[in-house]
């Protein structure tokens, strides 16, 4: 491609351009060498098939090579613009630049390694977010890791396969070489190369692997991240399955066609707005919703999880209505956001807060605010954050952040937030100063301590701080019992209602796209003045919690909401919903519906076994008209030409 040529006696033939050729192939190498190791990493026994993992490699070795084209270009750059009178000096400048290319090779490696760890995934659009928001990433992962060990190990290396490269750059850079403008030919030969290798490889080849997790491997995280970085927001009018807009629409109006509970509106854009029909006289109580970071069942020992670390939510739980089988729709804080406030499935791509023209939804917020409610958001961090304040505000809640809190009133902090007590402490002024105006307050509220680094005040529970993510959950779960504790001394207790669930749980890793026990969270409704305690055991979808929270204020309202009332419209499971970017998933009773890219679709039954292929075939219309329905009214043209509420 680019040669370097040496005759018998050591003179140099040829041209400078072989210095990119070299790093072009050392690319390749390290970037097998990382995909090798995210394999032993995983350290999954079903990927140990000989044949897929091969087909897996060589993929990637694709991949590797349409990057490293591209990652050489200040190499043929350097060895095109240099003038040929000055080649010591160019042999300097290369080894710099070779030197700064390798090391940030290798940085970039070492950070999938961490990211695999946290998403078992390659980089993808959560990268991008993290891009977007350097202060807290940086911060984080200032705040998390002792990076000196880190950079001193990528400079070593760096260093030390610079120095073994050196003689041979010094010899490209005395090469003979042509002029100024037959060097820009070849130059140019290299950028229409790396062009045409990157117009001619699909993103999409390494699915046909199947296998999720040889799917990833077969990936190259910068290709990918690029590629995040240009799809954030999938159409998936175009790329998913989809049916007749009438018959999509019909599917789901039958699906709310329960007379006893709701009237359909004729005629509606919506299919499923309807007007919701109370049981019983409306209770106006104010609403605590606390979603709470990474909270997932894992710790929550009644869920089966790691014992004696939620001793407080577990009493809440016997005290209150306690559902057992919640999952969350997505593996991160947005997702969260977007399923409680939105009550809609998750699209693909990004959630709708971070996306634009997110004003004037039809939310939670609103519901309430139509009848009397005063709306807030309460963040422990700065509400820039995941797009929290344009989302939360241009849906008319008052959004109240750190900038909130004095910092003698600041117990403990890091780079995500203030501690959970100084949030939750923050949350009992707001409603004590509001409740004596004679408003009624919706305060939703986001925890942040549970999220590596892991600090907290010292003294509040017996795991030092900044040890371990046991010692964020033991921490929250105090945070959250001392806030109950201090609501209870309230005048506005006894007329409010609590609903404490998380936003997703502690991590995304599973051998699937959509591993179901990874979006399994807890959820309580606490009210001991206005809830009997129950155990609701039948599957339930974080779109669910609020049409649920609004019947249990027997609230009437006319609703767009894609959840239901998971205490009144049936003793039967809910429909789940989940994702993982571009994956989909709809879960209705016996079966999971996987929806992805190309019209892609996979149908499961969860328990194995056979079953009728209409059941499957109903299974698969469901999860399509759900998911076709919901993409269509959150698209970005639909929401930029609908009005405002």
């Amino acid at each position: 491609m680019f040669p370097t040529q040496f005759n018998a006696g050591g003179r140099e033939r040829g041209n400078r351009f072989g210095m990119a050729a070299a790093f072009v192939a050392l690319f390749t190498v390290v970037s097998a060498l990382t995909r090798l190791g995210l394999f032993v990493f995983n350290a999954d026994p079903a990927l140990n098939q000989p044949l897929p993992l091969a087909q897996a490699l060589a993929f990637g070795l694709v991949y590797d090579l349409a990057v490293g084209l591209w990652w050489a270009l200040p190499l043929t750059l350097l060895a095109w613009a240099w003038p040929a009178r000055a080649s010591r000096s160019l042999g300097w400048a290369s080894i710099v630049v070779f030197a700064a290319s390798f090391a940030a090779l290798v940085f970039v490696a070492a950070s999938e390694f961490v990211f695999w760890n946290e998403f078992a995934s390659r980089f993808n659009f959560i990268a991008v977010d993290y891009l977007v928001y350097t202060r807290e990433v940086v911060g984080n992962i200032r705040e998390s890791y002792d990076l000196r060990p880190l950079f001193v190990g990528i400079a070593a290396v760096a260093l030390a396969v610079t120095a073994g490269f050196a003689p041979a750059l010094r010899r490209g850079a005395r090469a003979r070489t042509g002029g100024f403008l037959a060097r820009g030919a070849v130059a140019a030969g290299h950028v229409a190369l790396a062009a045409a290798v990157t117009a001619g490889v699909a993103t999409g080849w390494k699915d046909r692997l199947v296998q999720p997790q040889l799917v990833q491997l077969a990936a190259n995280g910068v290709w990918e991240f690029f590629h995040a970085l240009r799809f954030n927001e999938i159409d998936f009018q175009r790329f998913y399955a989809t049916m007749p807009a009438e018959r999509a629409a019909n599917i789901l109006r039958d699906e709310f066609a329960d007379v006893q509970h709701y009237k359909l509106a004729v005629g509606a854009v919506m299919p499923i707005r309807r007007e919701v029909l109370p049981s019983g006289a409306q209770r106006d109580l104010n609403v605590v919703l606390v979603s709470i970071e990474s909270f997932g069942a894992e710790f929550i020992e009644s869920l089966g999880g790691a014992p004696g670390l939620t001793p407080n939510y577990e009493r809440l739980a016997r005290e209150g209505v306690y559902f057992t089988q919640m999952y969350a729709t997505g593996t991160r804080t947005v997702r969260g956001l977007e399923a409680l406030t939105l009550s809609v499935p998750p699209t693909p791509g990004h959630a709708i807060p971070m996306r634009p023209h997110n004003g004037g939804l039809f939310t939670l917020g609103g519901v309430l605010a139509g009848q009397g409610w005063t709306p807030l958001y309460l963040y422990g961090g700065y509400s820039y954050f995941d797009n929290m304040n344009a989302f939360f505000g241009g849906n008319g809640y008052t959004v109240i952040d750190r900038t909130a809190i004095d910092q003698a009133d600041i117990h403990a902090e890091n780079i995500w937030g203030v501690a959970d007590e100084d949030l939750f402490a923050l949350t009992l002024r707001e409603i004590d100063r509001r409740t004596a105006q004679g408003e009624r307050v919706f305060a939703h509220v986001m925890t942040t301590t549970n999220h590596r680094p892991f600090t907290y005040p010292e003294g509040r529970i017996d795991v030092p701080s900044g040890t371990s993510r046991a010692g964020a959950v033991k921490y929250t779960d105090w945070a959250i019992g001392h806030f109950v504790d201090e609501a209870r001394r309230k005048p506005w207790f006894k007329d409010t209602v609590f609903v404490f669930v998380a936003d997703h749980t502690s991590i995304a890793r599973g051998r699937s796209d959509l591993p179901m026990e990874r979006y399994h969270i807890p959820m309580v409704m606490y009210s001991p003045a206005h809830l009997a305690p129950a155990r609701i055991d039948a599957r339930v979808s974080q779109i669910d919690v609020a049409p649920t929270l609004l019947g249990a204020l027997n609230l009437s309202y006319t609703s767009e909401f894609f959840g239901r009332d998971a205490l009144r419209d049936a003793a039967a499971d809910s429909h789940i919903f989940m994702a993982n970017y571009q994956t989909v998933g709809f879960v209705d009773g016996e079966f999971l519906v996987e929806l992805r890219p190309k019209q892609s679709v996979r149908t499961t039954r969860l328990a194995g076994g056979e079953a009728s292929a209409d059941a499957a075939r109903h299974a698969l219309d469901e999860g399509i008209a759900f998911y076709q329905v919901a993409a269509q009214r959150f698209s970005g043209a639909q929401r930029a030409a609908a009005p405002a509420q």
